[in-house]
């Protein structure tokens, strides 16, 4: 028989936030005090990942917080027409002198100033803050801003999409994301549902949780940022009447699309061309495959 609609009811629900809320306070606090090597640098400090997208579940543990230096950015402007781009060139005719390397390490001794350095470890891609009694785990990328420019006319008349961009440790691997477009798109798809989209990705998040307890999926198969991109691009009418039925439609809906043409979140990339190629076609194929199954038994 399928799940039982209230299994999949207890499934969309949000886990809590009040912890989360005071961990990204405390980094704030951290990155704003007085010790700050940072304070006087115009940044910004904003929740992303699950938490900021308001699509944890019970189990989800790490905050990711975004740290922006707004003051200096990376940009694409190869869009742009000749003209365009002089007249870019014009505008900003030099290199910002403060830039991501130095802005993420005064980040990082910022963090040691506040917290005890035994807290702070340094991950591939982020910064790691060990969780206290009143703060979770929290992962902290330190980037800058991206611009992906699509004409410019002026200093004044420009248009861009925001993003961020940072570099990997390891490898110097350049990132390039658009968590803040990902959020008003998620946003939009949710009110454009009926408010059905959050509970879904949650759902399905929880369901993905019930498999990998169960041995049959791997825990790393199916990564959260794009189980959520997946489920973006499911059509607003297969959402809404009941969780059965939402939950039906869209394994049903899965299994005939051509999954290789769908589109991230930000839509400024197809899901599997990443280049980090943490998510396979394959592996979503497992992943519906095993959500069939589990629905069918």
């Amino acid at each position: 028989m399928p799940i039982s609609e209230s299994q999949l009811e207890t499934w969309s629900h949000q886990g809590s936030v009040a912890v989360s809320s005071q961990t990204y306070e405390s980094i704030r606090t951290a990155l704003y005090a007085n010790s700050s090597l940072i304070r006087d640098k115009n940044f910004e400090v904003y929740l992303h990942g699950s938490y900021g997208n308001d699509t944890n579940i019970r189990i989800d543990s790490d905050v990711d917080v975004v740290v922006q230096l707004n003051s200096s950015f990376e940009y694409d402007y190869s869009v742009l027409i000749e003209d365009e781009k002089r007249l870019f060139r014009q505008a900003y005719p030099s290199e910002a002198a403060y830039l991501w390397t130095t802005f993420r390490t005064d980040v990082l001794n910022s963090l040691r100033n506040h917290y005890q350095s035994s807290t702070i470890t340094e991950g591939n891609k982020s910064i790691k803050i060990a969780g206290g009694s009143n703060r979770l785990e929290a992962d902290v990328v330190v980037c800058m801003q991206y611009r992906q420019y699509k004409n410019f006319r002026a200093s004044n008349d420009q248009n861009y999409v925001e993003g961020i961009v940072f570099y990997t440790k390891n490898e110097n691997y350049r990132v390039v994301s658009f968590p803040k477009v990902h959020y008003e798109n998620g946003t939009k798809k949710n009110s454009n549902t009926s408010g059905w989209y959050k509970p879904t990705v949650r759902m399905f998040k929880n369901a993905r949780a019930f498999l990998v307890d169960q041995g049959i999926t791997a825990q790393d198969l199916v990564p959260s940022y794009f189980l959520e991109c997946l489920l973006f691009n499911v059509p607003n009418s297969e959402f809404g009447g009941n969780y059965q039925t939402t939950f039906y439609n869209i394994l049903n809906w899965a299994s005939q699309t051509n999954l290789s043409q769908l589109v991230s979140q930000d839509e400024q990339s197809l899901i599997f061309d990443n280049p980090s190629g943490s998510w396979s076609l394959d592996d979503a194929r497992r992943f519906i495959d095993s959500l069939i199954t589990l629905w069918n038994r």
